[in-house]
Parts: C-alpha cells; sequence; structure tokens
C-alpha cells in the first residue's frame, strides 16, 4: 500500500482522465492522495475531487509562485479549512527561484498561512527553493514546529540539503521525496533521502510533473508514487514493504487521515 502525499490532479493534464488516474491508483496499490491547492480561484475544483472521491483529500492555500492571485489572509484559510476533507494547509513557503525583486510579500503570505496552520491545528505544506534559510527562519519566528506548539508539516518535494531537513525535523516535520529522487543526477539528494529515518518520510508525485524514472519524460500521475517508494527502499536496503507500509502509517498520522 502506497499515499501519494502530494499531486495536483485538479490540473487539466490529470482531470480529464480522472477515471483513469483512479483505476491506475488502484492497479499500483496505491490508496489515497492528496490534492494539493495551489491559488483560491482553483481551489472549489480541489474541494469538489476531494468531496466527491473517498480515496482523495485535499489542502487549502496559495503557492508562493502565484504574484497576481488574490491573497488570502488567516481567517479566509481557517474558513476554508473547515472541511473533513481539508487536512492541511499550503501548499506555502517561499520560491527565489522564479521570482526576482521585493518579495517581502511572499514571506508575509507565508506567515499568513503559519498562523492558519497554527489556529486549526492543520499541518502545513511546504515548498521552498533557493530560499531555505529564509523558510526555516519564518518557520522558527511563527512557531510553525511540533516542538514551538504549531501542528508541524512537510518539507515536499525535498531538494535540499540533509542540513536542511535536520533543522525541519528538529522543528518536528516530515520530509517528502518526489521522482527527483530517482533521478541519476540527484546523487546528493539520494545521500539525503538514506539518511532521513523513514519515521520522519513522506513520498509524492508532484504530479503532473517530476515523473519518476522507468517514467520519467511522461505526464506524472498519483499510480506512479510507487516507483518513489521502491527506489527509496533500494537506497536503503530495506523491502519496499517497509518504505510502504512506514510512508503510508506517517500520511495517516501528520493528516489525521482515518484509516480504511
Amino acid at each position: 500500500m502506497y499515499i501519494d502525499s502530494h499531486c495536483h490532479i485538479n490540473f487539466p493534464e490529470l482531470s480529464v482522465r480522472l477515471p483513469d488516474i483512479l483505476t491506475n491508483m488502484a492497479a499500483n496499490g496505491v490508496t489515497h492522495a492528496l490534492c494539493v491547492s495551489v491559488n483560491l480561484p482553483e481551489f472549489p475544483q480541489v474541494l469538489e475531487l476531494a468531496d466527491r472521491h473517498e480515496q482523495i483529500y485535499a489542502s487549502v492555500g496559495v503557492h508562493p509562485d502565484y504574484e497576481d492571485t488574490p491573497e488570502p489572509d488567516v481567517a479566509q484559510l481557517v474558513g476554508l479549512s473547515n472541511h473533513p476533507k481539508i487536512v492541511a494547509i499550503g501548499e506555502t513557503g517561499l520560491d527565489y527561484y522564479r521570482l526576482e525583486g521585493d518579495l517581502e510579500w511572499q514571506r508575509e503570505r507565508f506567515r499568513t498561512h503559519i498562523r492558519a496552520s497554527r489556529e486549526t491545528g492543520k499541518p502545513l505544506i511546504i515548498h521552498t527553493r533557493s530560499a531555505s534559510e529564509d523558510t526555516l527562519r519564518i518557520m522558527r519566528e511563527e512557531g510553525a514546529g511540533t516542538t514551538a506548539g504549531g501542528a508541524g508539516g512537510v518539507m515536499h518535494c525535498f531538494t535540499e540539503s540533509m542540513e536542511v531537513a535536520e533543522r525541519a525535523m528538529e522543528m518536528g516535520f516530515f520530509i517528502s521525496f518526489s521522482g527527483i529522487v530517482t533521478f541519476r543526477s540527484a546523487k546528493e539528494l539520494q545521500e539525503v533521502a538514506r539518511a532521513v529515518p523513514l519515521e520522519r518520510m513522506l513520498i509524492e508525485t508532484d504530479s503532473p510533473y517530476l515523473a519518476p524514472v522507468p517514467k520519467r519524460g511522461k505526464v506524472n500521475e498519483p499510480g506512479w508514487v510507487k516507483h518513489v517508494g521502491e527506489f527509496v527502499a533500494q537506497l536503503k536496503g530495506v523491502p519496499a514493504e517497509e518504505v510502504a507500509r512506514q510512508t503510508s502509517d506517517n500520511f495517516f498520522s501528520l493528516f489525521k487521515v482515518p484509516r480504511a
């Protein structure tokens, strides 16, 4: 049993094939998937998918890459998250890779999500790219971690150093690996995956992006998270079933999703 802890099946590449996507999940032993919100205008689609399909859960949030989009406030995020299928706040965080100039709005948006997480008790889904120091600093300042009374969460699609992983785990966060970890060029990330304890790990697709080997170059989908899990098992020298069981247990525990 595998779980895809982060996907975007509401995106057009996947939503038009949704029956096939769900069938392929079942065929590959993927029992649940978390469809992650990236902006407020498209949030109703995300929630509708989760409402309609028992095995799909959802989050609410605004991605740091979305500059020209309605800005959320704490009360709005808290209100929208008041639904049994909304299990997380995000995706949120910082991304200095694609955007330039004064990015204080990104940092303020991130703080808003952390405050909503603390108010609701729902964990954060954090995206960080070329911004790890500021990301960790704001997490610490706003009390995002379980060690500071926050709800904790996950560092999704992790591509940072082991030092960053350790600092996030010290705050009570999980580390999630996507198909990137299977890429031949990802040697440093593979070493991080070897070192992160299974008890602090999630796996994901981030579909429709980042298809893992042996599907690289294709449109990714939740059913292919098993390839991530199998690759991590090879890295760690443990049975794939152990990775599947522990990462699934971590998902249920972090997001408070009831077991079927």
